[in-house]
């Protein structure tokens, strides 16, 4: 078998087991929730024998062994459980707030790659000039900015005093008005990406300024070959392995980020969702909302594992 089918096959026999782990901790996790669930869906009305049977005939008495192995079976059929008294879903209601995390993730992120691609290749480019020494500036600065803080000054900025962007209100679909969504998602993903770009554009500049010193650039430069074309087709995509490296695992701060920002701002995604779980002590919400983020985390960091692959044939021959 090739090296690259090979490794993609080692990622991917990896997931199952990572996934069993998440689903076992979190259960584990909530299961020292305090919270009666016979008491959230029958109501504070309900007496002692009406809670007893609940608990009986949904298994909350069982061992814990038996508990999991229960939820596992619902989570291959897609069942996550039910909140509030009226036994509403939670499948449903995470299914309504991920998309729009996801999409306030990946706005981020595609805020932190240019920026930090940008700012990185200049300073590497321009080193111990004046735009590096700028460029470091910015960068420290944006790396010690908390996203919450920001996501205040930006309010007070754009929303509030120029009133430019919204910082609250409903959210359009994407399809249906991408001008309006986007406006309404460029706050919250700014303030998630800025904290980000600070540190992978250090990131870029170290390892574009590693491989620009190989000889390879001087023996290319010295035939002649044009500055541009060496950074662009060699150095750019030697450089890269290291910070697709970080931002694997700054995709996870990207998500945890976002459920924090998304209350700050209104957005009716994972945050909101949390926070209302936690709010009205709703342990099957929280449950269901921090198991479909960590779900996300893992499989997203299994993707970034494989773009290795493509971006540095070195990593082919593991």
């Amino acid at each position: 078998m090739p090296n690259p089918l090979r490794l993609i096959g080692r990622r991917l026999a990896q997931l199952p087991l990572m996934i069993l782990g998440i689903t076992f901790l979190v259960f584990f996790v909530m299961s020292f929730s305090q919270v009666d669930p016979a008491l959230t869906a029958l109501g504070e009305g309900a007496s002692v024998a009406d809670r007893e049977a609940y608990r009986d005939v949904n298994g909350l008495d069982d061992p814990l062994f038996l508990r999991y192995t229960s939820f596992l079976a619902g989570l291959l059929h897609g069942d996550l459980g039910t909140y509030s008294a009226r036994q509403l879903p939670v499948i449903d209601e995470v299914a309504r707030a991920f998309p729009i995390t996801l999409q306030l993730t990946f706005l981020g992120l595609i805020i932190a790659v240019i920026g930090a691609g940008i700012f990185g290749i200049v300073a590497a480019v321009y080193r111990d000039r004046w735009p590096d020494k700028v460029i470091r500036v910015i960068s420290v600065a944006s790396l010690s900015t908390p996203s919450f803080w920001l996501a205040i000054l930006l309010i007070q900025m754009f929303a509030l005093q120029l009133n430019v962007l919204p910082a609250s209100g409903p959210l359009p679909a994407l399809t249906d008005d991408p001008a309006g969504w986007l406006a309404r998602m460029a706050l919250p993903a700014l303030a998630l990406a800025v904290p980000v770009v600070g540190q992978l554009s250090r990131v870029v500049r170290a390892s574009m300024v590693e491989e620009l010193d190989r000889d390879y650039v001087r023996t290319a430069l010295g035939a002649g070959i044009p500055r541009p074309i060496v950074v662009g087709r060699n150095v750019l995509r030697n450089a890269l392995i290291t910070p697709v490296t970080v931002l694997g695992l700054r995709i996870g701060y990207l998500i945890g980020g976002a459920v924090v920002i998304e209350i700050i701002f209104a957005l009716p995604g994972m945050g909101t969702l949390i926070l209302n779980g936690v709010t009205n002590n709703e342990p099957n919400l929280v449950q269901g909302v921090t198991l479909a983020v960590a779900l996300a985390f893992v499989v997203i960091n299994i993707i970034v594992d494989l773009l290795y692959v493509l971006i540095n044939p070195r990593i082919r021959s593991v």
